[in-house]
């Protein structure tokens, strides 16, 4: 029988907190998931913020994706579209995701899981990040998958956010698309396709980390007795 899916960055899903008693089930396909600690040790080394402008670098993005370009040098000697990135501490995690869509599979939910426990590991506490999408080289447009590599990165971020209850301020998303392959000697390389966490840039000291929890109600004092 087939697995059921859900749609986590398309229209009405209700069914995020299916995701999220998957994932408590320890629910694991034939993908080998990270450890927590694994991730944590990748992203856990920042030193300084990189100046990202995201809203300018997704139009970038882009732009870069759909100009024809006459003179354009092809996937193996394009340039990086945003060099800085390659400087944060990085988390890279092998995401399936169902084709051309950014509909997480199962076998990806523990995966999820795990980079959820990460980011609310005590050293990781104070850091804002970047959930970064790629795409390999494939048949599609440039611009197709700067598009779908934008909405996987969205759909990791929703489910991070709205399922795993991660400060929506610590976590942002962009898709590079075919912008910033990983091995631009090999452009088709599922390793291109690869979505990354970096670390972005620490916290306001005055920023609370984790939401803030519901207040607590107040105590009824008992009913004076009148004698």
């Amino acid at each position: 029988m087939r697995a059921s899916r859900f749609s986590i960055a398309g229209i009405g899903i209700p069914l995020g907190l299916a995701l999220g008693l998957a994932l408590l089930a320890g629910a694991a396909g034939a993908q080998t998931a990270p450890t927590r600690d694994d991730i944590v040790g990748k992203l856990n080394h920042f030193e300084q913020a990189a100046e990202v402008d995201l809203p300018a670098l997704k139009q970038q993005v882009m732009e870069r994706a759909k100009a024809r370009i006459k003179n354009d040098p092809g996937p193996v000697n394009r340039p990086l579209i945003a060099p800085d990135l390659a400087n944060l501490p990085a988390f890279n995690a092998q995401i399936q995701f169902d084709a051309d869509t950014p509909i997480i599979q199962p076998d990806s939910y523990q995966t999820v899981g795990r980079i959820a426990d990460a980011l609310v590991h005590a050293s990781l506490l104070p850091y804002t990040f970047l959930i970064v999408g790629h795409v390999e080289s494939n048949s599609k447009t440039r611009e197709a998958n700067a598009i779908l590599s934008q909405r996987r990165a969205d759909a990791i971020r929703d489910v991070l956010v709205n399922t795993f209850k991660i400060s929506a301020k610590r976590v942002q998303s962009i898709g590079l698309g075919e912008e910033q392959f990983f091995d631009r000697a090999k452009p088709t390389s599922a390793v291109n396709g690869q979505l990354q966490i970096l670390t972005l840039a620490k916290l306001p000291e005055d920023e609370p980390a984790r939401p803030a929890a519901a207040a607590a109600p107040a105590t009824k004092k008992p009913a004076k007795k009148h004698h």
